[in-house]
């Protein structure tokens, strides 16, 4: 009777129990609340994150531009000059294209490249053309005349794009986007939380400081080309940070994959989200505060879960062996297995005490 009683209560059910079966719950309740977590890993890490990076265009802000400014050098008209740039754009799949889609783009473009961190180009009626910004110019040993029309446009928070033919610059265009109406609220949240926020882009220092200021995000890393922004987050990490990174291009791809976490939007390009971590399925980006709060509260439960576990354990065990015998207190075997039963279902409402209200609600 004393080794079966023995054997039943060091059963290691609950022990068994309390790690996977919250990391299983945390991530139910993350699918409730639109957070795809691909590993459960990522799930244990979120609530560690110390800083977290921002891309700007199609990340905080919606990525539905619009052509805000046309400021034309070349002997074109506005239509033509739009038609050569919006049929090159055609082909392009950053979000800036976006913007030249609603326009008349029926030009045969050959040799198409995308430049990347830089723009594309492309060749119509033999003369080739390249959209691109001013960090490109240097790379095409093209002077720029035009400092003053770009610093005017990046003020109204434009993106700028430099329009090339033929090595000569014949016009800028300054593209607009809406400011996610979740941003402010989520960066907010996020200095409340300690975290360290950082917008990333490769956009001008002038536009990234107009956008910056109105969601009040403290640090910015604006001019920067694909690779650098992976250069930024491999620093960051050799720096001991554990670093998690939004982004939802192709350009922002590597970032991801060399982030402690990489979140991508459901808009996202397919190379995006099949390097992030995490997929936001509604695009909301309040729902990273969803995750560090579930990431949060899992772990707390799996700690309590082995406490319990361990408590059961340590306190049955030398009763089974006997301890209480001299008090005529001798430990049945049904009794053990009663007891080692209530320590697996106490582990199990513990951890579904991680679905009890609204994850969203209590963060308001």
């Amino acid at each position: 009777n004393t080794f079966v009683s023995i054997l039943v209560v060091a059963c290691p059910c609950a022990l068994g129990l309390a790690t996977p079966l919250a990391i299983v719950v945390g991530e139910g309740l993350c699918a409730k609340q639109g957070i795809l977590v691909k590993t459960s890993e990522t799930l244990e890490t979120a609530n560690k994150i110390d800083t977290i990076i921002f891309d700007k265009t199609g990340t905080l802000t919606e990525g539905k531009l619009s052509i805000s400014n046309i400021i034309n050098y070349s002997n074109y008209n506005e239509k033509d000059l739009l038609n050569i740039v919006c049929s090159i754009e055609s082909l392009s799949s950053h979000p800036i294209s976006n913007a030249f889609k609603d326009y008349t783009n029926n030009l045969e473009v050959t040799n198409f490249k995308n430049i990347s961190g830089y723009g594309i180009k492309g060749t119509i009626n033999k003369k080739d053309y390249i959209l691109c910004n001013s960090k490109y110019l240097d790379k095409l040993n093209i002077k720029n005349n035009y400092l003053k029309d770009e610093n005017n446009l990046s003020n109204q928070a434009n993106s700028i794009i430099y329009v090339i033919e033929d090595n000569t610059i014949i016009s800028l265009i300054g593209v607009k986007d809406i400011i996610r109406k979740e941003a402010q609220e989520t960066i907010n949240k996020l200095y409340k939380l300690n975290k360290n926020v950082i917008m990333l882009t490769g956009d001008n220092e002038n536009t990234a400081k107009v956008i910056a200021k109105e969601l009040g995000i403290k640090e910015i890393i604006s001019n920067v080309i694909p690779s650098k922004k992976s250069e930024v987050i491999k620093n960051l990490k050799k720096e001991g940070k554990l670093v998690m990174m939004i982004g939802d291009g192709i350009n922002d791809a590597p970032s991801l994959a060399n982030a402690t976490i990489g979140v991508s939007l459901s808009s996202a390009t397919d190379i995006a989200s099949y390097s992030s971590s995490v997929l936001l399925l509604n695009d909301n980006l309040l729902r990273i505060i969803d995750l560090i709060t579930i990431s949060k509260k899992t772990i707390t439960i799996i700690k309590q879960n082995l406490f319990w576990a361990f408590f059961y354990n340590i306190c049955m065990i030398p009763i089974a062996i006997g301890i209480l015998k001299p008090f005529n207190i001798v430990l049945n075997p049904m009794i053990a297995s009663l007891a080692m039963m209530l320590s697996s279902i106490t582990v199990i409402l513990n951890t579904l005490r991680l679905n009890k209200g609204s994850i969203h609600e209590k963060n308001k």
